[in-house]
């Protein structure tokens, strides 16, 4: 494929909850396109520049944002900041909340489902359609989040809630892709095993069962998602639209054992 197609320069990239693990990755790889992005944050203002002073190192070009999308104000903020300051052409809705480490990890599984439709539906709803009406005119394109058994399901808790809220994601984004059709493309990453922060901590009957359930034999890194990411924001993709692509090696199935 030539790098040509995937070239960005002159876009503008949003990249909500780009301070770490996936959205970094994603941040960091729309700026090695030549893209110009705005780096988001919930709370953490600081690790947001982190990634921005990164971007500069390597020749790029970007800005932070911190603001808090379970919020009506802090979604605002965010519009204000950004499609109210000028064009964007790449939307990447990547802002989730982690209930699996840290203090949300004791929280009930009632306040953590109202947390994760708080940012994870509601923010990317909202966040979408004001990107994409933006965008009418110009063109572009808007990526969101879900997860590859979000159609198939799993067990327990944290396969409940993920579902159900991944699984809103992906219907909602293939509705809008109509809705938007045809200057404005939107599709769904939807990751599978991907070592992030609760990955590196899991125990080890999870470890296996993440590298059984992938037919590669491996975890995901995030980079593999951002490099997913790149090609669906550019040119190359073209006629890619409404599509849920799944980003997990190949799933083979319950892993034996786990």
């Amino acid at each position: 494929m030539s790098d040509k197609l995937q070239h960005l320069a002159g876009q503008r990239a949003v990249v909500t909850g780009s301070s770490r693990g996936i959205g970094r990755a994603i941040a960091l790889e729309l700026a090695a396109a030549g893209a110009q992005v705005v780096v988001h944050a919930g709370s953490r203002l600081d690790l947001a520049e982190q990634v921005v002073a990164e971007i500069h190192d390597r020749g790029g070009t970007a800005s932070a944002l911190c603001a808090d999308l379970s919020t009506d104000a802090g979604r605002d903020k965010l519009l204000a900041g950004t499609i109210g300051q000028a064009p964007v052409s790449i939307w990447v809705n990547n802002a989730g909340v982690d209930v699996l480490t840290g203090a949300a990890a004791h929280w009930s599984f009632a306040e953590k489902l109202r947390a994760l439709w708080a940012v994870d539906v509601e923010a990317t709803v909202e966040l979408s359609r004001a990107a994409g009406n933006a965008m009418r005119e110009r063109g572009g394109v808007i990526l969101n989040m879900s997860w590859d058994q979000a159609a198939t399901g799993m067990e327990g808790d944290s396969g409940e809630m993920f579902a159900a809220v991944k699984g809103a994601v992906a219907a909602f984004s293939r509705s809008l892709a109509k809705s938007l059709a045809p200057h404005v493309r939107v599709n769904c990453l939807a990751p599978g095993w991907i070592r992030t922060a609760w990955g590196e901590e899991a125990p080890e009957s999870w470890q296996q069962r993440a590298v059984g359930e992938s037919l590669v034999g491996r975890w995901g890194e995030a980079e593999d998602v951002a490099r997913v990411a790149r090609f669906l924001a550019s040119p190359a993709a073209s006629f890619v639209n409404g599509q849920v692509i799944a980003i997990n090696g190949g799933f083979a199935g319950t892993a034996a054992g786990a």
